[in-house]
């Protein structure tokens, strides 16, 4: 299960609103060994596809560093689907490497305006084997 505070899922859902019809992407690090999320980071789609999502290497080697530097990890890895379910397709399948966190879609299929409905699911992906969490938001 995922437990995570609501304004860190506001803050996903606000970054793939602004970055669609491209597919937004982030990590939201914690403690390491924590498996708390708290410290919210945007991410650039390198790809700037609205239907892939890469991170730029010089960035991701960056954050890892920083991440190092403060003793976290990435307790969250989260992007968006702009046309379909948030469901980890098999691009997004092929390319989790981090077998602890906690892999969140946020599908911005049906708009991006603050009324419109978004979808935020989240997954386990560990050796191309996906399954489906609970999320619990608090405040």
């Amino acid at each position: 299960m995922l437990n995570i505070r609501q304004s860190l899922v506001d803050a996903m859902v606000a970054h793939a609103r602004a970055d669609h019809p491209d597919e937004a992407c982030g990590v939201i690090a914690g403690p390491a060994g924590s498996d708390r999320p708290e410290r919210f980071i945007p991410m650039v789609n390198a790809a700037r596809s609205p239907t892939f999502y890469e991170f730029d290497s010089a960035d991701l080697l960056r954050l890892y560093r920083e991440m190092d530097a403060r003793d976290e990890e990435p307790v969250v890895v989260y992007h968006s689907h702009t046309a379909t379910q948030a469901y980890p397709s098999r691009t997004d399948i092929a390319y989790a490497s981090e077998p602890e966190a906690h892999y969140v879609l946020v599908s911005t299929r049906d708009g991006v305006a603050q009324e419109d409905p978004v979808e935020v699911r989240s997954f386990r992906i560990v050796d191309g084997e996906v399954s489906e969490e609970p999320i619990e938001i608090v405040a």
